[in-house]
């Protein structure tokens, strides 16, 4: 089959989950020897993988263009994946008037709008409802859930959600973590010890609202606490596109490290001994986490931090939403070898028995041929997707018919 992806950016897995997650996507296609396209309507960056090292072929799309309309007509996918669905907004009703066959998946990330629900919740010094999702962000979300075939959803927690509050038909859904490999026993060894190891770590693109107000938190309430007790230790911060605003919070007197992009943050993660993710708001599942389990660092974080990562399992550290406790947690494992050491193995046993990779590359795939299969049948039945599709895709191809009619004049 011919796939073709509409990135929202183009991949940079140095800089994000979301970047690791896009090329987990693409690898597993191309195991399966399907011929990928990529295209994207974002800049081109000096961080960003090459494709073509992969064997994916990159074209540079526009937005509220009419030349997308030729190129997906010469192009005839059997399936296109939109990176999120600000992507399927775009270009959703392009794709079903000019390549109508083919499977239109959704590719969430994480969900947009319980991430700012969240965000709001925070900010107005409450509890979240799922009434907060009730916004123009989350009616647009939905919305391209439902218009699309298949929605891949990176987090469980978040795919039941859909399934209560939104009654998503389960046929339209598609739960799939990171696709990782166990960590080989003979890589675990060649760990730096804990002893080896010093300092804490945090880590995220700086862009990340979630990640930013994670870093607000450690300098004004939980770094302070931990400085007191270990005043030798310091906390590097390590994360892509820091802005002006966060070097101003580097204080070496302090401890307080910012480090700005990471050449390889696995060396960085691996050389750290505690990895601090004060999480107040997000979705999906965290990078930065699954990041600490490979290269086997413990790590202190939130319930939201946490949330789907290990479905039972025991976390590798501590969770907590007290910010006294997590630091009190934060010191008690920085200090305690023995702990440490156990929950360096639960991170190992979180990686092989939640993110296995060739069990969910086969559920991918199997999900993927399932829904091309069941495709016309499924539609039918889709009745909430059809009227869904035939009032806000008009909408919005008209909107986009006005601003391309208006930029040509």
């Amino acid at each position: 089959m011919h796939i073709l992806i509409i990135g929202y950016v183009w991949p940079e897995p140095n800089s994000s989950a979301a970047g690791h997650r896009m090329l987990q996507l693409i690898e597993s296609l191309l195991q399966q020897r399907f011929r990928i396209t990529f295209s994207s309507p974002a800049q081109h960056t000096d961080h960003q993988v090459d494709l073509s090292t992969l064997g994916v072929t990159s074209h540079t799309i526009y937005v509220n263009c009419d030349s997308f309309n030729q190129f997906i007509t010469q192009a005839q996918p059997d399936v296109v994946i939109f990176d999120r669905f600000m992507m399927e907004e775009q270009f959703g009703w392009r794709v079903e008037k000019y390549c109508p066959n083919a499977l239109r998946v959704l590719n969430t990330e994480d969900l947009h709008s319980l991430r700012q629900a969240r965000h709001q919740a925070i900010k107005d010094n409450r509890e979240f409802t799922i009434q907060d999702m009730h916004t123009d962000v989350g009616l647009r979300e939905i919305a391209a859930i439902l218009r699309c075939d298949l929605t891949l959803m990176i987090s469980s927690y978040e795919h039941q959600l859909l399934k209560d509050a939104f009654k998503i038909p389960e046929y339209q859904l598609c739960h799939l973590p990171f696709m990782l490999q166990p960590v080989p026993e003979r890589q675990r060894q060649n760990l730096p010890s804990f002893q080896a190891r010093q300092h804490f770590i945090a880590i995220g693109n700086f862009r990340h609202a979630p990640n930013w107000d994670m870093v607000l938190q450690l300098k004004q309430h939980i770094w302070p606490m931990i400085r007191k007790e270990l005043p030798e230790a310091e906390l590097h911060i390590y994360g892509a596109y820091p802005p002006p605003k966060a070097f101003q919070l580097h204080n070496p007197k302090q401890g307080f490290m910012i480090k700005g992009w990471a050449n390889n943050a696995d060396e960085v993660m691996s050389q750290a001994k505690v990895c601090l993710a004060p999480i107040r708001f997000g979705a999906g599942i965290k990078g930065k986490l699954i990041q600490a389990m490979q290269n086997g660092t413990a790590s202190v974080t939130t319930h939201i931090g946490a949330e789907a990562m290990c479905d039972g399992l025991p976390w590798n550290g501590v969770i907590t939403d007290d910010f006294s406790e997590f630091a009190t947690a934060a010191i008690q494992l920085y200090k305690d070898q023995e702990s440490w050491k156990v929950y360096q193995e639960h991170g190992f046993t979180i990686l092989a028995e939640k993110y296995n990779k060739s069990c969910w590359q086969n559920t991918f795939n199997a999900a993927l041929l399932k829904a091309k299969n069941q495709q016309e049948h499924n539609r039918q039945k889709n009745f909430m997707g059809l009227m869904v599709r035939h009032h806000s895709l008009k909408s919005t191809q008209y909107m986009s018919q006005w601003i391309t009619a208006k930029n040509s004049k």
